[in-house]
C-alpha cells in the first residue's frame, strides 16, 4: 500500500515543523517537576490555580461598544441578562485618539466602531443601571486610558463606590498602541509615563483592579506569529516592570496585578502550547530576572480573544466553527477570561443574534463539553509538551534580540517591532495567495453565490449629530471657570512630572472633556506626529 503523505512538510500556522508522530524520545531528558509541576505551582505551565475551572469557570466577556453611551448600555444589560460575567467596553476611534466628537478629525467616525465617550456624563450613562460593585469591567483603551479610568472612578464615587471596591482591567498598554493597533497620541516615552502613572495609582488605591493588560492580541492581528506574539508581549511586560522599579516600587507590590491579553488563532495545538509556554517563561523571568518572591508575581494571568483576523466575509457562518475551535484551545490552554468573536464581525458590528451565539459557544464549552472538569488535560502529551518547549525556546531567543536593541521602548521607537510584524504578515498572505495555507471559503471550497447575512449598519450621520448635541448641552451646563482651573492643574502636574491620575479625576469631575485633556497634555509632552521616527 502507498502511504504517501498529502504534503512534503507539515507546519503550524506560525511555520514550526510538525512531525508525523511524537513519542517519548521527543521529550528526552524531560523533567516533570522542572517543566510542569502541579497546577498552581511554579513554573505554572499547567495553570495558575490548583483547581482551575473545577473551582471557578473563566470570566465570559463579549466586546461591546457602538453609538452613544445609552445604546451601548442597552446591549450591556442584555448580555448581563444572558449570563455574561464580565463587561468588555470598546471605544470609537475618536475616543481612542483622545479626540472629542466635535473635533473636525472625528467626522464620520463618531460611534461607528465603538462607543463615543467625550465626558464623564457619557461614562455615567454607559453604566446606568449596572451595579459597579458586582461587575468586572474591562476598559479597552490605549492613550485615552489616562482619561477613561478617572471618569470610571469618578462616576463610581457618585454612586458611593470607592476605588478599592472596583474590579476590572484597564488595557493601558502603550506598546501595542504603537506597534500593534496603530493607536497613539503622545510620544512613546511620555505615553509610558502616563501608563505607569495609572499602574502606580491602581497599585495604591485599587487593589482589585488590573491596571494594565499587556497585549499580544494586536500584534497577532497585525500579522505576528505565535512566537512573536509571546515574545513581544512578555518584552512589553519586562519594560513595564523595569519602569515601575525605576519609580521606586518593589516588584511584589505591583506584579501580582499585571495581566495579559492574547489572541487565539486557528492552529489548535500550537495555540494551547503557546499559552503554556508563555506562562512558564513569564514565571522564570519574574523569579530569576526580577527576583520576585511572591508567587502571585510569577503568575501569568491572561484574557483571550478569539482571532478577529481569522474571520471571513465569505461564508460568514463558517466563523462560528472557527471561533469554537479557538475558544476550546483558549480553555485547554488555561485562560482566565475569554471573549468569543461574533460570526458577522468581518461584515459589520455584531448583531444581537450573532453576539448571543458567541456567548452561547462559551457556555456550551463550560457546561456541556467536559473540558473544564480536569486541569490541563493535554499535559504529558508528547506533541503538546514538545511544542510547548519549542515555542518557549524560540520566544526566549526573540526576547534576547529585543534586549540587545535596548528593550521594548527602543524597539518600538525605531520601528523594529513594526517591521518584524509586517514581514510575518506578508509571508502569511503569500501562503494564502499561493494556496499553501487554506482558508475555507476564500481560496478553497468557494461558493458562487455567497450566503446572505443581515448586517448592522449604524447611521453615522445620525449618530454623530446625536453625540454632538449631547456634548454641546454638557458644555453649556458645566462650571466653565472650574473646568478651566482644573485643566491648568493637569498642565502643572505634567510639567512637574507628578502622577496625573488624581488631577485628571478632578478635571473630569469639573467637566473637562477627553479632547481638552489631550490638548493640555500635548502642550507639555508634544504629539507623536511631531516626533521624528522611522515609522
Amino acid at each position: 500500500m502507498n502511504w504517501t503523505e498529502r504534503k512534503e512538510v507539515f507546519k503550524t500556522t506560525s511555520g514550526l515543523t510538525v512531525k508525523r508522530c511524537y513519542a517519548p524520545g521527543d521529550l528526552a531528558g524531560f523533567s516533570y517537576q522542572e517543566k510542569l509541576g502541579q497546577p498552581g505551582e511554579y513554573p505554572y505551565t499547567r495553570g495558575v490555580y490548583p483547581t482551575m475551572y473545577r473551582g471557578r469557570l473563566w470570566t465570559r466577556r463579549q466586546v461591546c461598544g457602538f453609538g452613544t453611551a445609552e445604546e451601548t448600555n442597552e446591549r450591556l444589560r442584555f448580555l448581563i441578562e444572558q449570563g455574561q460575567t464580565g463587561l468588555n467596553i470598546v471605544f470609537d476611534m475618536p475616543t481612542h485618539f483622545c479626540l472629542d466628537s466635535d473635533d473636525p478629525r472625528s467626522e464620520g467616525e463618531v460611534g461607528v466602531e465603538g462607543v463615543a465617550i467625550d465626558t464623564i456624563q457619557d461614562v455615567d450613562d454607559l453604566f446606568q443601571g449596572i451595579d459597579l460593585r458586582k461587575v468586572s469591567t474591562s476598559l479597552i483603551s490605549e492613550p485615552e486610558s489616562i482619561m477613561i479610568l478617572p471618569m470610571y472612578v469618578a462616576i463610581a464615587a457618585r454612586r458611593g463606590v470607592a476605588p478599592a471596591e472596583l474590579a476590572g482591567t484597564l488595557q493601558n498598554d502603550i506598546y501595542t498602541g504603537f506597534a500593534g493597533c496603530n493607536v497613539k497620541c503622545f510620544p512613546p516615552k511620555a505615553s509610558e509615563k502616563m501608563s505607569t502613572d495609572l499602574i502606580v495609582y491602581c497599585t495604591r488605591e485599587m487593589p482589585r483592579w488590573n491596571p494594565v493588560s499587556i497585549v499580544g492580541y494586536h500584534y497577532r492581528e497585525a500579522g505576528a506569529t505565535a512566537v512573536q506574539e509571546v515574545a513581544l508581549t512578555l518584552a512589553a511586560g519586562i519594560a513595564y516592570v523595569e519602569a515601575l522599579l525605576e519609580r521606586g516600587l518593589k516588584v511584589d507590590e505591583f506584579a501580582p496585578r499585571l495581566s495579559f491579553f492574547f489572541c487565539c488563532h486557528n492552529d489548535f495545538f500550537e495555540e494551547i502550547a503557546k499559552f503554556r509556554a508563555a506562562r512558564r517563561l513569564w514565571a522564570r523571568i519574574m523569579k530569576e530576572r526580577f527576583k520576585a518572591r511572591d508567587p502571585r508575581s510569577m503568575m501569568l494571568r491572561f484574557h483571550t480573544q478569539t482571532a478577529g483576523c481569522s474571520l471571513t466575509a465569505q461564508q460568514p457562518l463558517n466563523n462560528i466553527v472557527r471561533t469554537t475551535i479557538q475558544a476550546m484551545a483558549a480553555v485547554l490552554g488555561g485562560t482566565q477570561s475569554l471573549h468569543t468573536n461574533s460570526y458577522d464581525e468581518a461584515l459589520s458590528l455584531p448583531s444581537e443574534d450573532a453576539v448571543l451565539i458567541a456567548l452561547r459557544t462559551q457556555q456550551i464549552i463550560a457546561e456541556e463539553s467536559g473540558i473544564p472538569n480536569t486541569v490541563d488535560p493535554l499535559g504529558g502529551s508528547y506533541f503538546v509538551e514538545n511544542l510547548t518547549d519549542e515555542l518557549e525556546a524560540l520566544a526566549e531567543e526573540y526576547i534576547r534580540k529585543i534586549d540587545n536593541l535596548g528593550g521594548m521602548l527602543k524597539a518600538v521607537e525605531t520601528g523594529w517591532v513594526q517591521r518584524e510584524i509586517a514581514a510575518s504578515a506578508y509571508r502569511y498572505q503569500q501562503e494564502v495567495d499561493s494556496g499553501e495555507q487554506t482558508v475555507v471559503g476564500v481560496n478553497q471550497y468557494v461558493l458562487e453565490e455567497e450566503q446572505y447575512i443581515k448586517v448592522v449598519r449604524p447611521n453615522a450621520i445620525e449618530l454623530e449629530a446625536k453625540q454632538l448635541r449631547r456634548l454641546a448641552e454638557f458644555k453649556k451646563l458645566r462650571p466653565e471657570r472650574e473646568t478651566t482651573r482644573s485643566l491648568d492643574d493637569v498642565a502643572r502636574a505634567a510639567e512637574k512630572d507628578e502622577n496625573l491620575v488624581p488631577v485628571v479625576i478632578q478635571a473630569v469631575e469639573k467637566g473637562a472633556t477627553v479632547g481638552e485633556i489631550r490638548q493640555v497634555l500635548e502642550k507639555v509632552y508634544g504629539s507623536f506626529e511631531n516626533e521624528p521616527s522611522d515609522f
